[in-house]
């Protein structure tokens, strides 16, 4: 198998989210995770309200049997859309999330190079999980 057959095998179990979507899920209860690695988003920027878990952890800190848990991963139907630089990484990623049970994982199509020529690079900053987050932080 190529790498390109793998990405296709990856792509037809998600049903994938594009940018214009992204407010929609968000409003729902979506979380969206950047895996990007920091030295990319120090190259390309952040986006604001999505949790940064680095892909070499991400299914111990999704899978909610895992003792490396987030928080957030409480149980198998929590809504999880992976966000790359282009959308590629992602859909591996969000493939392995759903093998591990995680039926709702999925990516966005074109990553974070789509949310920026859509100008929707905040859209997560004001979503339910985020704003819980930053009254934690502003309470110690």
């Amino acid at each position: 198998m190529t790498v390109d057959q793998m990405l296709d095998h990856a792509r037809a179990a998600l049903t994938r989210i594009y940018a214009w979507q992204l407010p929609e899920a968000l409003g729902r209860g979506a979380i969206l995770v950047d895996i990007r690695p920091q030295a990319q988003r120090d190259r390309e920027g952040t986006l604001p309200g999505a949790l940064v878990i680095e892909r070499n952890v991400l299914e111990w800190r999704l899978d909610p049997s895992s003792s490396a848990r987030l928080a957030l991963a409480t149980d198998h139907d929590v809504e999880w859309i992976v966000v790359c630089s282009e959308g590629y990484t992602s859909s591996l990623a969000a493939a392995s999330l759903q093998q591990l049970g995680l039926h709702r994982a999925t990516d966005l199509v074109g990553g974070y190079q789509a949310l920026k020529a859509a100008g929707l690079l905040a859209v997560a900053a004001g979503t339910a999980h985020f704003a819980r987050e930053v009254a934690a932080l502003a309470s110690l």
